[in-house]
Order: structure tokens, then C-alpha cells, then sequence
């Protein structure tokens, strides 16, 4: 077997493994669906800080990370049926936002002793990965049960196919009919074609997601084009990061796919907007 074959191998069994899980961890239950967003979060997290890394900025890493957790966490406590159990969802949540109020303040004091040329560009950078991370994955623990007010983790399937539909006909389409390119100083192989291709697949996946779940046909057509739109955003912005950073791939947690950011980029972006649309109109 080539490497080329071998790479395809590869990549196809983790990418198999890496949808059984999230597949598999959306579907089991609440909590198990809140331990792999949380992980997503860490690891995203800890990819974006690296990639600032290396264009010499120096996040503060422990900071960052316990305020993209608790930011999670007091998310996740909202909207769990079972925090009661923890003690009640007033008082978790009046403490979590005490402490996460305190972190950003702290990360001012803490640069105080780094003696850093750009002590701004590092907070920033360090806020920004709570941002750009934590926030979209905490935004998604809403999604199974925003628009039913019950938990309902079809909601999230139906979101994930339609992000992974985009991916899948935007590719196949990119790579029959692509003349066009879409945005090439980020990503060269991006053309209008794929990016329409991706919007169609996306919307067929939607109007699919709202058949099966016997909701409003519309609502979810629109809710695949704010997800698709937003995601090829979000895979541009990556891309943007990446090529500052100058490496291929955010990491190497996936064989074949890279990391967290590699394969989360478009939710990272979409997250926010489908979030509000289902606010507001489902």
C-alpha cells in the first residue's frame, strides 16, 4: 500500500471513529454530550493558544482555560434537568459568574509579573481563546434543547449533518466543477462553485433534519443556510490563523484531520448565529 492509500486509510478510520464518538456521545445522554463539548473545549482551546504561540504571542494558558471551562460550565448548569442535584442552578450559577468575573480582571494583575513587551496583545490573545473557543462550544449545549425546551439531541444531529453536508458537497462539487476561487489568499482550493455546492447540500440536509423531526420545513432551511454561510467563514477564519502561523494543520489529536480547530472551525463560526436564529425563530 502507497502512502497516499495509507493516508487514505487513515484517515477514513478516524474520521469514522471521531463521528461514532461525537454521534454516539450526542445520542447517550445529556451529561455525555456536556464531557464532549467540554473536551472540545480544552482542546480547542489549547490549539489556538499554541498557534498565538507561534507568532510569539504568550497567552496565559491556565487562565484561559479555567475561564473557557467555568464560561461551559455555567452554560451546561442553565440548562441541565439535573442540576438540582448539584445544589441548584441559582446558586451555581451566582458563584461560577462571581469567579469567572474575577478571572479577567486577574489576568491583568498576573501580567504585572511576565514583564512582556505587549502585555495587551497577550490578554487579548488569551481572552480571545475563550472567545473564539469556549463561547461557540458552550452556545452548543443550548442547541438540543432551544427549540423543543426539552432535550431533544435530534436538534443536534440535525445541525452537525448539516455542517458536515456542507463540507461533503462543497468538496465534491469543488473539485468537479470549482473555476471560480472563492477567497485564495486563504484557501487556494476554495472556489464559488464548491461554496454553493456546500449551500445546496446543506439546505437539502436541513429541509431533511426539519422532515424528520416534523418541524417547520422553513425554519430549518433557514437555519441550514445561517449554519452553512457562517461555517465557511468560520473554515476561512481558520485557515487565516493557520497561515499566520504558518502550519498546515491547528494539531494532530485526529490522524488525518489535524486538530480540534481543523475539524470544528465552521461550528466555531456558525455556533453564535444559529444560536440567535433559533432563538428567535424556532
Amino acid at each position: 500500500m502507497n502512502d497516499k492509500m495509507n493516508n487514505l486509510a487513515v484517515r477514513t478510520l478516524s474520521g469514522a471513529v471521531l463521528a461514532a464518538v461525537m454521534l454516539g456521545a450526542i445520542a447517550w445522554s445529556q451529561w455525555s454530550f456536556g464531557v464532549l463539548l467540554a473536551a472540545l473545549t480544552v482542546g480547542g482551546m489549547l490549539e489556538f493558544y499554541a498557534l498565538a504561540a507561534k507568532r510569539g504571542n504568550a497567552p496565559q494558558r491556565v487562565i484561559g482555560l479555567v475561564a473557557g471551562l467555568v464560561l461551559f460550565a455555567l452554560n451546561f448548569a442553565f440548562i441541565s434537568d439535573d442540576i438540582e442535584i448539584l445544589g441548584g442552578a441559582r446558586g451555581i450559577f451566582a458563584a461560577g459568574m462571581a469567579f469567572l468575573l474575577l478571572l479577567f480582571p486577574v489576568m491583568f494583575v498576573c501580567e504585572l509579573w511576565r514583564r512582556r513587551e505587549n502585555p495587551a496583545a497577550d490578554i487579548g490573545v488569551t481572552l480571545m481563546g475563550v472567545f473564539y473557543v469556549a463561547l461557540p462550544f458552550s452556545l452548543m449545549a443550548y442547541f438540543p434543547i432551544i427549540a423543543t425546551e426539552q432535550w431533544e439531541p435530534r436538534v443536534m444531529f440535525g445541525y452537525v449533518f448539516i455542517i458536515w453536508a456542507n463540507d461533503v458537497f462543497a468538496y465534491l462539487v469543488g473539485m468537479s466543477l470549482g473555476r471560480h476561487r472563492l477567497f485564495e489568499r486563504l484557501s487556494p482550493k476554495k472556489s464559488w462553485e464548491g461554496f454553493f455546492g456546500g449551500l445546496a447540500g446543506a439546505v437539502g440536509m436541513g429541509l431533511l433534519a426539519g422532515h424528520l423531526l416534523g418541524a417547520s420545513l422553513w425554519a430549518w432551511a433557514g437555519l441550514a443556510l445561517v449554519a452553512s454561510v457562517a461555517g465557511v467563514a468560520g473554515d476561512l477564519a481558520e485557515s487565516m490563523f493557520k497561515r499566520a502561523a504558518g502550519v498546515k494543520d491547528s494539531g494532530a489529536l485526529i490522524p488525518g484531520h489535524g486538530g480540534v480547530l481543523d475539524r470544528f472551525d465552521a461550528m466555531l463560526l456558525s455556533a453564535p448565529f444559529v444560536f440567535v436564529y433559533m432563538l428567535f425563530v424556532m
